[in-house]
């Protein structure tokens, strides 16, 4: 009988920063995770305090991103590599009156540490009411971050690549592991899950695009329209994502492509190649808070999920708290308990 401190369920951004809490205190645990890419690992990466529709940021935004920082450092001194890309967010406006508003929420206290007053005219792409930048944003290297954590955890026997049994799971061990707390990270997956499944997480599914452009852009950092266009190595480029909350098939939807090449389209005026087209389902809330607390009868099951488009900030952030709620019993915040909707 192997005896470990933890059992995680699911390998996204939650299953892994909640491992990173572990590492950090020396834990033992075992994380199990199919070998399929789940939402986390095929979203965008994008680290940004601001609602770019409307303007507005969202609950400890700043606190959120601080935390990020420091995350990355701690696990870039066991991985050897810091996965942050301090590149801003340019927002390109749409018109006179978006320049406006920007201008006038970057005066508000909430939104002054974010939004730049000074606009910038772009090279390459279409922006005749140039572009706003966001301070504070920035972008996760989303593909070596999960390829080393994996390898980083399979080196130090921590990763299990398999289906999870959840028939063979018995009060205290699961087939031949003995463990003392088992935490759920499985995203939408949770729905097959016969301890959480009735937690209302709901699937919002997103496409993007893997291009490449014929005219590469002259920056690195991260443009905004309808959706977001970054570079990745070479020519190619992500451009993305949808929101489809309506959408529920396992295959990828010719509309949301669409969107996708026409929003592109619209801002970038030269020629360009899909090379691929991807999908995830998002767990979203519709009170858009993650959902982390202990089952109501199993003392020892925990579920981590709902971290909907923020994924690495909320993955990142409410670990912690996770963590020191399970070790210290330090109370929940009450907007993300998962008691709240017991209420």
């Amino acid at each position: 009988m192997k005896n470990v401190d933890y059992i995680i369920v699911g390998g996204g951004y939650a299953g892994f920063f909640f491992a990173h809490q572990l590492i950090q205190n020396n834990k033992t645990f075992l994380i199990f995770s199919e070998n399929g890419k789940s939402a986390s690992q095929v979203s965008a990466g994008i680290v940004n305090p601001v609602v770019l529709k409307k303007f507005t940021t969202f609950w400890l935004a700043q606190e959120q991103i601080s935390f990020l920082k420091g995350t990355v450092k701690e696990i870039e001194k066991y991985t050897g590599k810091n996965y942050l890309i301090n590149e801003n967010i340019h927002r390109i406006f749409h018109d006179k009156k978006e320049q406006e508003l920007w201008l006038s929420k970057s005066e508000t206290e909430q939104l002054e540490p974010f939004l730049n007053p000074e606009f910038k005219n772009l090279e390459t792409v279409l922006n005749p009411f140039a572009a706003g930048s966001v301070n504070l944003s920035a972008r996760l290297n989303v593909e070596e971050f999960f390829n080393d954590f994996k390898a980083f955890l399979k080196e130090n026997n921590h990763l299990r690549e398999q289906y999870f049994d959840y028939s063979l799971i018995t009060a205290k061990s699961y087939e031949q592991i003995s463990f003392k707390h088992i935490v759920f990270c499985e995203g939408i997956g949770v729905k097959n899950n016969p301890f959480f499944s009735e937690i209302p997480v709901m699937a919002n599914k997103g496409h993007h695009l893997k291009v490449q452009l014929s005219k590469p852009l002259t920056n690195s950092f991260t443009l905004k329209k309808k959706h977001f266009l970054f570079p990745l190595s070479g020519d190619n480029y992500y451009y993305g994502g949808t929101y489809d909350p309506n959408e529920r098939t396992n295959e990828i939807d010719d509309f949301a492509k669409q969107q996708l090449i026409e929003g592109l389209s619209e801002f970038y005026p030269f020629d360009f190649e899909i090379l691929e087209v991807n999908y995830g389902f998002r767990p979203t809330v519709r009170d858009r808070r993650p959902i982390l607390g202990r089952h109501s009868e199993h003392s020892d099951f925990y579920v981590f999920n709902g971290l909907g488009a923020r994924g690495i900030l909320n993955g990142c952030f409410f670990s912690k708290e996770l963590y020191e709620h399970i070790e210290n019993q330090k109370p929940l915040m009450p907007e993300v308990d998962l008691k709240r909707f017991s209420k």
